[in-house]
């Protein structure tokens, strides 16, 4: 399997911690970001990671260069931040052989069954399964309404009124259809340009266990007390 890591944000609301290491670096309970979603690919058999950057590039490389899974990592430095869907399709010819591939946001702590999460989406066949949380503050959030069967049937990025708490994870299954719902325009955004596209046609996948955006300066310090280190399910890794 593969999945695209994206990391290319600057990590403005982490400042000044990311005036100097890149926001994937940074650590949670002493852990960088990016080893614990190293970890996590390797225990879940995703053996191909790309990962985009932009800021601080050099020290993203000196990492992975000494990570025991960093042989797995194809880097991809974007002068120009394509955004989130722009990455996906400037490096389609990566997954054009590929039923179906992962996209992590890199900044989203969690803990989520990702086996689960597959089996899920190879049941149902979307043009994209995407992992869904309740929110307290829905209007900051991709927010999506569901019908009875799990099919997204409605999807807007950062709502003025929003209809529902149920918010995009940062964590999804694409699939060709997916790709093929990207504008050609840079930057081009998921939540934005594409998933409004594909309403109808996407299956949201409850998520209960442990997930934090660590984006903020407030998530990022609540994650340094609540984060368990050990992955439910995995405690003799």
């Amino acid at each position: 399997m593969k999945a695209f890591l994206l990391a290319a944000g600057y990590g403005t609301r982490l400042r000044p911690l990311t005036d100097t290491v890149p926001k994937c670096l940074l650590p949670i309970r002493g852990v960088p970001i990016l080893q614990i979603w190293l970890d996590m690919c390797s225990r879940y058999g995703i053996d191909e990671i790309l990962i985009n950057i932009h800021a601080h590039a050099g020290t993203v490389h000196e990492f992975l260069q000494k990570h025991p899974h960093g042989n797995k990592v194809r880097v991809v430095e974007e002068t120009e931040l394509l955004g989130s869907a722009g990455t996906l399709l400037k490096n389609r010819g990566w997954v054009s052989s590929e039923d179906f591939f992962w996209v992590f946001y890199a900044d989203v702590l969690n803990q989520v069954d990702l086996s689960e999460m597959l089996r899920v989406h190879q049941a149902r066949r979307p043009a994209a399964t995407l992992g869904v949380y309740c929110v307290p503050d829905p209007s900051r959030c991709g927010i999506l309404d569901i019908g009875e069967d799990g099919t997204v049937v409605d999807f807007v990025e950062k709502p003025v009124h929003p209809r529902s708490n149920l918010a995009f994870s940062g964590l999804l299954l694409g699939t060709q259809s997916l790709l093929d719902a990207i504008p050609l325009k840079q930057p081009s955004d998921l939540g934005f340009d594409v998933l409004p596209r594909l309403v109808g046609k996407m299956v949201a996948y409850p998520i209960s266990r442990y997930l934090l955006d660590i984006g903020t300066m407030e998530n990022y310090e609540i994650a340094q007390r609540t984060w368990p280190a050990v992955h439910p399910g995995k405690l003799n890794d």
